[in-house]
């Protein structure tokens, strides 16, 4: 009886150190390894626009502050390669994210991800882009704070693109792929415009439902011009 008490109480240790390790690595390690990769990607773009290198067409014009401002049309983005960094004030003046094209989990790793069947940043059309809320960095932790009103800013090197968001989290499974749409049915729109589509999982914990926060495109101008005041402390 006490070899079988015995082993049944180390058996309960080590199945206990498991899950401890377990979720130190989830909550912990995933973390650290997503923080370090995100930032490696910010460097690399911003390595990338120092020599010059940005996925614009040459014969577009550079574009102008104002929401009707027609910005410069990228080239086609790589998947799971990085083309821009996303700001969101309400969530941290020190929140940045790269943005990569493709949503696959190797690419989820390492920032946010574009729904390649997504309009181009800045494009007419709906730029949607999906984020993990918990593990791998926790970037949309706290999405569900996001408020009509608040502004979402990205860059791909040349241009400031300044979306202001319209709705507050909304609800819906993630069968629901019309919220991705070039005109997102629930989100008010009711013609084609230039949109940005945020989504991430619900409950924080699981995935069994999606959180969609939908933006407009308000205001845009080149980088030269310097911080759009969004971004402004």
């Amino acid at each position: 009886m006490r070899v079988v008490v015995r082993t049944f109480s180390e058996l309960c240790i080590t199945v206990g150190t498991v899950i401890v390790l377990f979720v130190v690595y989830v909550l912990f390690w995933t973390g650290v390894k997503a923080d370090t990769a995100m930032d490696d990607q910010i460097a690399q773009l911003q390595e990338q626009w120092a020599k010059g290198s940005v996925t614009a067409g040459p014969d577009e014009p550079r574009s102008t502050e104002g929401p009707g401002a027609t910005p410069r049309k990228p080239t086609a983005y790589q998947d799971g390669r990085p083309f821009a960094v996303m700001y969101i004030p309400r969530l941290g003046f020190t929140w940045n994210k790269p943005v990569l094209e493709g949503t696959k989990t190797k690419t989820l790793k390492k920032g946010l991800g574009h729904y390649a069947s997504t309009a181009q940043l800045g494009e007419r059309g709906n730029f949607a882009v999906a984020g993990h809320r918990r593990t791998y960095g926790d970037p949309f932790k706290d999405f569900p704070r996001l408020r009509p009103g608040d502004p979402v800013v990205l860059t791909d090197g040349t241009t400031w693109f300044t979306y202001r968001i319209d709705t507050k989290p909304y609800k819906t499974l993630p069968s629901d792929t019309a919220v991705i749409g070039p005109v997102p049915k629930k989100s008010g729109y009711t013609r084609a415009g230039r949109y940005l589509t945020l989504t991430t999982c619900e409950p924080e914990w699981g995935h069994s439902h999606r959180l969609i926060i939908w933006a407009h495109l308000d205001a845009t101008q080149p980088t030269e011009a310097g911080k759009p005041e969004a971004l402004r402390r």
